[in-house]
């Protein structure tokens, strides 16, 4: 089995995270809302790394930027929905699958029984265990 490669981890990553976040949107890297598979290209490393380093507490820096990216993500895709300068759609997607969105609908339900049929069977019933036990 081939070794993976090395984490890139230097003294500069928070930095650089950092400054992806304040630049998202610039040519340099092009996202139209921050987003972590954004900072990861931007750090040469796969998401899932960033997410085992935030996991260190010696790199809290790099967590913290994490959490802004997610929470300026939140705000820029319910903004951009409200605005409609986003797609909607795509919007709703990220918000269920990212932020914990959900949508819910209320469903009331009325169950009307009629109570004296059910009296009149559990008379019925008595009644032929009575004629039953009387045998």
């Amino acid at each position: 089995m081939p070794a993976s490669p090395p984490l890139k981890w230097t003294e500069d990553t928070p930095e650089k995270a950092k400054h992806y976040l304040e630049n998202y949107d610039s040519e340099e890297y092009g996202d139209v809302i921050p987003q972590i598979s954004g900072l990861a290209v931007a750090l040469g490393v796969h998401r899932d790394t960033i997410y085992t380093w935030c996991k260190d507490p010696a790199k809290h820096e790099l967590s913290d930027t994490v959490r802004l990216i997610e929470e300026k993500q939140h705000k820029s895709l319910v903004n951009g929905s409200l605005t409609g300068k986003l797609n909607p759609t795509i919007s709703k997607l990220l918000l269920s699958s990212n932020h914990g969105h959900s949508e819910k609908s209320e469903v009331k339900q009325e169950i009307k029984a009629d109570i004296k049929t059910e009296i009149t069977a559990v008379d019925n019933l008595a009644s032929i265990l009575a004629e039953y036990k009387k045998e």
